[in-house]
């Protein structure tokens, strides 16, 4: 999965699916959803992610693939790369 988010590439295995959108002016938008919900996307500004509201294991797992990402959970709480996160859009730098 995040060999193909990386490279742009269409993916889809089993509750997650990526997508990805190219428009003419824009450059490309690529997308991962899991069980329909969006929880990263990156462009020519950069990566974003989200839980989406979800605090799963499978989210944890999902957005921990992706460059620039740490997420561990610690007495019901996550941290991205070190800070409390309560699942925001946030964008990776």
């Amino acid at each position: 999965m995040s060999a193909a988010f990386l490279s742009g590439s269409p993916f889809k295995k089993s509750n997650t699916k990526i997508m990805v959108n190219n428009f003419a002016n824009c450059g490309t938008l690529t997308q991962i959803f899991l069980h329909g919900n969006l929880i990263a996307e990156h462009s020519d500004e950069g990566l974003k992610i989200t839980n989406a509201g979800w605090f799963s294991n499978t989210t944890k797992e999902r957005l921990n693939g992706l460059p620039g990402v740490s997420i561990f959970q610690k007495r019901g709480k996550w941290f991205l790369n070190g800070f409390e996160w309560r699942g925001e859009w946030v964008k990776i730098s």
